[in-house]
């Protein structure tokens, strides 16, 4: 059984394209899905994942005017899918089995966890436009929202998170 690189794909039909875009995207989503996920495993597939439908159909995505919203709102729709089958809440999804460098700072483990407490909209918003720094307009796009609900979900879960990440005075 051969082994699927991303040169395999590439010369599956794909185009050289496809191998710029990859390399340019590929970290950026692993670790936009890693904040939305909490779990790196699940992440690397779901980044795999989007890449193996945005590399199927390169020569249409390719030529759209976001290939990248598109790659994002895919690996977030897959997201979805796999929370709704197995029924996995959020703190849930976000705890994990191995030792990672994120939990080895207490200040990044409480951020962690605070956003394991939001619900996964707020939570999947906030990554994209606060962490990737997309544009309400963008990330509605991605996420299949309005621009105004895109503001309200970001609005809610700071709220949320300042309560959750307030210390009491020592």
């Amino acid at each position: 059984m051969m082994e699927t690189t991303v040169e395999g794909l590439v010369e599956a039909g794909a185009g050289m394209n496809f191998a710029d875009f990859f390399r340019a995207e590929y970290e950026t989503l692993l670790r936009a899905m890693y904040l939305a996920t909490g779990d790196r495993h699940e992440a690397e597939d779901l980044a795999q994942a989007a890449f193996v439908k945005v590399c199927e159909g390169w020569d249409r995505i390719g030529q759209m005017e976001n290939p990248s919203g598109y790659l994002y709102r895919t690996a977030v729709n897959a997201h979805r899918s796999r929370l709704r089958r197995v029924g996995v809440v959020a703190r849930h999804a976000l705890s994990l089995q191995q030792s990672d460098p994120i939990s080895e700072s207490d200040d990044r483990d409480l951020l962690r966890r605070a956003l394991a407490s939001l619900p996964a909209n707020q939570r999947e918003t906030l990554v994209l436009v606060e962490w990737l720094g997309m544009s309400d307009v963008e990330a509605g796009q991605v996420l299949g929202a309005s621009p105004g609900a895109v503001r309200v979900r970001i609005s809610r879960a700071k709220a949320s998170l300042r309560l959750l990440l307030e210390r009491p005075p020592a």
